[in-house]
């Protein structure tokens, strides 16, 4: 038979010594572990909480945003009905409005109370109308229909409102539609003159 010195004598150095580790060293790794698992876990807390903030702040911003907007599909429907009743003033003949007839007068001072009525009313819950003319072309605010000479306008300026536009809070609800002015306009040649250039 044969005999293994290693396990035959107690008191023999084991055959590898430095993976035997001392008490301490066992408690140095397991509290080095420990620390690890703890910075990952306070990493992970750290970014939970950033992440939780993120989601509070852009929650009451949309919050916000849906208090202040909430009412644009209705205002954008309610401008139809705002424009109408500028029409219906502006296609008056100056002879109606200094009338006397009773129930003309009634009438038109039912339309001019009714659409200022509305213009508060959209104002109130933050809809207001864009005023451009004499303004720079803004094409964030305005939508051009056309360029036109205009000697008492400056070029680039907003010489005529075709459609009143209006914001809601800082949104464009609807652009207004406007004529940009060309500036003054070209002079014309003298009649009968010939501006055409004469081959030499």
């Amino acid at each position: 038979m044969t005999q293994n010195p290693a396990t035959d004598n107690p008191n023999a150095e084991p055959a590898d010594a430095a993976a035997v580790q001392t008490p301490e060293e066992i408690i140095q790794a397991n509290f080095a572990k420990i620390e690890a698992e703890r910075d990952d876990l306070k990493d992970k807390l750290l970014r939970t909480l950033a992440d939780m903030e993120n989601l509070r702040r852009r929650t009451e911003r949309e919050i916000a945003d849906a208090k202040a907007y909430a009412v644009t599909s209705f205002a954008r429907d309610m401008l139809g009905a705002a424009d109408n009743l500028r029409r219906a003033q502006e296609s008056l003949p100056d002879s109606a409005r200094s009338t006397e007839e009773p129930a003309l007068k009634a009438l038109i001072e039912g339309v001019d109370l009714t659409e200022r009525d509305l213009l508060k009313t959209l104002e109130r819950h933050g809809v207001r109308k864009i005023e451009p003319l004499g303004e720079k072309f803004d094409p964030n605010m305005h939508q051009a229909m056309f360029e036109a000479p205009d000697a008492e306008v400056a070029k680039g300026l907003v010489s005529k409102v075709v459609q009143s536009g209006y914001k809601i809070g800082e949104r464009v609800l609807r652009p207004a539609l406007v004529g940009i002015s060309a500036g003054a306009p070209k002079p014309q040649a003298a009649e009968g003159g010939d501006t055409t250039p004469t081959a030499h």
